[in-house]
């Protein structure tokens, strides 16, 4: 019988359509660009919900947590689900500040489609450009909304050209605006050719189609060709009607749009002010229009985890064996721990076992739930383009790949950026030291950009983060999720070390304590990780891991096959130990072309200790250095500081890569070290009087001047 309804299943139409009404879509943007706003409005229009929560107010449905509603931004990627004319939209809002960049990361990994906001005044900002590097990384097609039409300043045109220059996005606007800043009315629709106003008494909930105004006939003309022309590049039938001057129906002109969007051929351009609650009905219509389905994904591609050089692929399809991806973890006070999971491909009954290819566990999910922020619905089945929490599965991990037991199959694992800041940490009384453990624990499951250490010798707790803000905000959730008081030390950048000189090392270890003994014996060549680009990844004698390149050039078994991993092994571990001042070491390449073996005192445990005592002497000869994170560094000021603002930068040590004047005010970027930028915020709003705004991001390591890197190594001996 059950085989009978899951056959049924396979082949039931309406479940084919269901996967091709599904739209899985990002909201992504600049800190305070208003995703966050623009969420509430749609789903107050699908009629998700009833009233509209405001962010300014604390009141957003989706910045559901305490932290988030007391500093009005989103701190933790708030996954819901709508419905509109027919279709169902899964959104997921994501932070814009840099400190939370792992959200963004974690969510364009398994959505289909994105809406990048802009703000009309600030147009694109340097979290944009990163937001928007992270969905090219992951091939996710995008169209563009621009938000606060309504605000002074505005300027809808500015911001299509800083698309095109920053962003290499090939922005086509398929909408003008009818007027702008408290002007702002509504929008002319290319496609239709007509004009459409929002009504402000029903909260924007009615719109009428009205004649494009005559001011606006020649303009709205000009940027009609421009998409047409843009569009036609992409399909020769459009091509051939265009150059004809044949009529070009609507439905023509929205598939060829899709067609290009789904492509990345282009960005389509609307606008609207979220606050004031114009535009957010069209966007919705474009949504279900241009974004894509499950079914508009190619197949997603991974291991067989028995056969890693064998690719696999699973199609959208139910018909497929079941493949998901883990891509957050929550812990939740009432049902534990809730594991977010995006399904590729097959379907997964509640109360069913799933394999977790990554850790080669079997785990049972008790329960299905469909998210709307962080209120819950229980589901029977997830399928295919599903986006679902499950409930029940103790081991995992953000990135893991889940499976059935017979076709496991290993899809391609999440990569984070490590942090930048850490600080010590300790219980106020020792009745909390389990509870600070525990809550630790749970906080960097939830989150990898968050390392908890423990020094061995000293028993101090460290943690590490991407940010001040990112550790502000988990020391507070320890405080009221965790019940935890804790004493938090001054925060401390996160170093690196490296080496500037290649040289060659021999190294030879031999311990003879009665019995049998230990015997290994290695030379190579270590250097800087660019001496070694000569040398092919795709080669089978090498490897890269992180920052580490191994070299295996040892012939006719001087050390033999079996070792060989022990001794990239032990270079691995003793580069996480450091060279001069116990950070972690990086950008290192390591080739090993000789050496020798005791037929009974070499063994795997030989040549890895071998290898950290090598790495230990040979680094130390090899120009060590050590590296500071610069952050990129981005201010906003009225004009009359700019100067202050300058000499400020330069007295922390920083590089001005940039100065100009944009809609908001003078801007400034800069590179400075992470180091001189802690308490910026406080100094900054006394030379500005609280009129300067600043944003800042990870940029690089860099070489740490001369007499800091003798500080650094005597603070830490």
């Amino acid at each position: 019988m059950a085989e009978a309804e899951t056959q049924k299943q396979q082949t039931d139409p309406q479940i084919v359509d269901r996967i091709k009404r599904t739209r899985n879509i990002g909201i992504v943007a600049h800190i305070d660009a208003g995703k966050t706003t623009a969420t509430e409005r749609i789903l107050y229009y699908t009629g998700r919900s009833h009233r509209m929560g405001e962010t300014h107010e604390g009141a957003s449905q989706m910045d559901w947590m305490d932290q988030e509603k007391e500093r009005g931004i989103t701190i933790t990627s708030a996954a819901t689900h709508c419905h509109w004319k027919d279709h169902r939209i899964n959104i997921i809002d994501t932070p814009g500040h840099v400190d939370f960049t792992v959200e963004v990361e974690r969510s364009l990994r398994v959505l289909d489609g994105a809406i990048g906001v802009f703000c009309s005044v600030g147009a694109v900002q340097p979290q944009s450009e990163t937001v928007w590097r992270q969905a090219n990384k992951y091939n996710v097609p995008r169209m563009a909304f621009v938000n606060k039409m309504d605000r002074t300043g505005a300027d809808f045109f500015n911001v299509i050209k800083q698309m095109d220059e920053k962003l290499g996005a090939n922005p086509i606007p398929i909408q003008i605006p009818i007027g702008a800043e408290e002007n702002f009315e509504g929008v002319v629709d290319l496609i239709e050719m007509k004009g459409y106003v929002w009504d402000e008494e029903s909260l924007g909930a009615k719109y009428e189609e009205i004649e494009i105004p005559e001011d606006l006939q020649e303009q709205a003309e000009e940027y009609r060709k421009i998409m047409l022309e843009a569009i036609a590049d992409h399909n020769d039938e459009l091509m051939e009607k265009y150059l004809m001057e044949e009529e070009i129906t609507p439905n023509e002109i929205d598939e060829a749009i899709r067609e290009a969007t789904l492509d990345e051929e282009i960005t389509p351009v609307m606008c609207g002010s979220a606050l004031k609650n114009k535009g957010i009905q069209l966007l919705l219509d474009k949504v279900i229009k241009y974004m894509p389905s499950p079914y508009d994904i190619e197949a997603v591609e991974g291991q067989d985890p028995n056969d890693p050089d064998e690719v696999l692929k699973r199609e959208p399809s139910v018909q497929q064996p079941f493949s998901a991806l883990a891509f957050k973890i929550m812990s939740d006070p009432y049902v534990g721990k809730l594991t977010f999971i995006r399904v590729y491909s097959g379907e997964l009954q509640k109360g069913s076992y799933v394999y977790n290819v990554t850790t080669g566990n079997k785990e049972r999910v008790s329960r299905l739930l469909e998210m709307h922020a962080n209120s819950k619905e229980d589901v029977e089945v997830a399928r295919a383009g599903d986006i679902v929490a499950a409930i029940g599965i103790k081991e995992v991990r953000t990135g893991d790949s889940f499976s059935d037991m017979d076709h496991p199959i290993l899809l391609e694992e999440m990569s984070f950026p490590e942090p930048v800041i850490k600080l010590a940490i300790e219980p106020k009384t020792q009745a909390d030291n389990d509870k600070l453990h525990d809550g630790l624990m749970k906080l960097a499951e939830e989150d990898p950009t968050f390392q908890v250490k423990t020094d061995e010798e000293t028993g101090q707790t460290t943690v590490a983060g991407m940010g001040e803000l990112h550790l502000d905000i988990i020391v507070d959730r320890l405080r009221r999720e965790f019940k935890v008081d804790a004493n938090v030390g001054q925060p401390r950048v996160s170093y690196r070390e490296t080496i500037s000189e290649a040289i060659e090392h021999k190294e030879v270890l031999k311990k003879q304590t009665g019995g049998r003994g230990q015997f290994a014996q290695m030379e190579f060549e270590i250097g800087p990780l660019e001496h070694f680009e000569e040398y092919d990844e795709e080669d089978q004698n090498v490897s890269v891991d992180k920052g580490f390149k191994f070299v295996n050039e040892i012939k006719g078994g001087n050390i033999p096959t079996e070792f060989i991993p022990s001794v990239e092994k032990g270079f691995k571990q003793a580069m996480r130990a450091g060279i001069q001042a116990n950070y972690t070491a990086q950008d290192i390449g390591v080739r090993l072309f000789d050496g020798d073996y005791h037929e009974v005192d070499s063994d795997q445990v030989a040549f890895e200790m071998c290898a950290k005592i090598a790495f230990r002497n040979a680094s130390k000869r090899a120009r060590p250095l050590i590296l500071e994170p610069m952050m990129e560094v981005e201010v906003i000021t009225p004009e009359e500081y700019m100067g202050d603002i300058i000499g400020d930068l330069n007295g922390r040590r920083g590089v001005i890569d940039k100065m100009g004047n944009e809609a908001e005010g003078s801007v400034v970027r800069s590179r400075v070290p992470l180091s001189e930028m802690f308490g910026y915020s406080t100094s900054l709003r006394s030379i500005s009087q609280g009129r300067a705004v600043y944003t800042m991001e990870f940029h690089s390591y860099e070489e740490v001047p001369e007499n800091m890197a003798e500080e650094i190594i005597e603070n830490q001996s």
